[in-house]
């Protein structure tokens, strides 16, 4: 007979409720044999104690005890867990049935992963998209030309053992600005230490759209952008992906009004690579010719970001 390890999943949340439901109801309802405990953790909100259960998949309520934020409410379950792996989920995305299964199949058969993500289903206002990656094994050189959007957290499941240990890959980053980009550079993180498994499955149904508290926090993502220039060489020693996060830089700054900063990020994406289409949207921006914001709406529609 052949025995399930055991999963905690990490839930953050944050005046969510209704999300939050379909989110636990999508871990409680998966199609896994073995133990599955939730962790919901309260962040900068005050948390129900009704949510908590002692049903065959139990459910525990915490309050973020770290730095506020996700990345410190993402900590915060991680140092509670006990399992031998442990998962994440935001609060307003769901899992599919067999989201535990397969990726856990895929762990078991490679005993020296740490890591495994899976391919998503966007969701945004009536139109859905799938996002694959058209591999199984994603690897430093593909994180930094891009950052892989189908790599997303809600699809993180972990070896604890990785995680709790600080000589190895450690927690979740919670000086990230805004904890933006702290799911990208723990990618980066696992991939150096090894090629991170992906089973390319849209797994995980992600809401994307104004539920998120950060969507239009323009500083916070230029400031988390450059944290993570700082923090990873090998982007900026990839021209394509050093470009992208250049032209990235370039649109956030011409949406928060900073034709300066707008300008001079602009002539870097050119510089690093002339075919970077990021470049256009934002010198299209700074004529007036579109906003930033229209642009986003349309890309969501296809679930693509800038």
């Amino acid at each position: 007979m052949t025995t399930w390890p055991s999963v905690d999943v990490v839930v953050p949340t944050r005046d969510r409720p209704e999300l939050l439901t379909r989110t636990l109801n999508g871990i409680l309802e998966q199609d896994y044999e073995g133990p599955v405990r939730i962790l919901v953790v309260y962040d900068q909100a005050e948390p129900d104690p009704s949510r908590e259960s002692a049903e065959d998949r139990p459910v525990t309520v915490l309050c973020n005890s770290r730095i506020p934020g996700l990345a410190g409410a993402r900590n915060t379950g991680i140092l509670a867990c006990t399992a031998e792996l442990v998962a994440f989920c935001d609060d307003d995305d769901v899992w599919v049935p067999n989201k535990l299964r397969d990726q856990v199949t895929a762990l078991r058969q490679h005993a020296e992963a740490e890591m495994v993500t899976c391919a998503i289903e966007v969701r945004y206002a009536e139109r859905r998209s799938i996002r694959l990656a058209g591999r199984d094994l994603v690897t430093v050189d593909d994180l930094a030309r891009s950052r892989m959007a189908m790599l997303h957290s809600s699809g993180f499941l972990f070896r604890r053992a990785a995680l709790v240990d600080p000589t190895g890959l450690g927690l979740v980053a919670e000086d990230a600005p805004g904890s933006q980009n702290e799911d990208w550079d723990l990618l980066l993180r696992a991939a150096r230490r090894h090629p991170i498994l992906h089973v390319d499955e849209p797994l995980v149904r992600v809401l994307w759209g104004r539920s998120s508290f950060y969507a239009y926090e323009y500083a916070t993502k230029i400031s988390s952008l450059r944290w993570m220039m700082a923090r990873h060489p090998e982007i900026k020693g990839c021209p394509p992906g050093a470009a992208r996060v250049y032209g990235q830089l370039a649109c956030w700054s011409a949406a928060a009004g900073n034709r300066t900063d707008a300008w001079k990020w602009t002539r870097e994406t050119v510089r690093a690579n002339w075919r970077e289409p990021r470049a256009a949207i934002a010198l299209a921006a700074l004529t007036g010719a579109v906003r930033i914001e229209r642009v986003l709406s349309a890309l969501h529609k296809h679930g693509h970001g800038i």
